[in-house]
């Protein structure tokens, strides 16, 4: 299943590695595309996420999921 969030903050490809590092680490997620210029954040999983749990592995990253 597909997940998309937005992120505020990211600026460049090192965010975005910073971003997909972090929530690779969430249990159950298979994949993670991050569009730097949207914000836009897709992210596969095995199984529904806790968006709390994405919210937290993206400000671990430095950066902010918008609502």
């Amino acid at each position: 299943m597909e997940h998309t969030y937005l992120v505020k903050g990211m600026t460049c490809q090192h965010c975005a590695a910073a971003v997909t590092e972090e929530i690779s680490d969430l249990s159950g997620v298979t994949g993670v595309d991050v569009d730097v210029e949207s914000g836009r954040v897709v992210v596969s999983s095995e199984s529904p996420l806790d968006t709390i749990a994405v919210a937290a592995a993206v400000s671990e990253a430095g950066y902010e999921l918008v609502g």
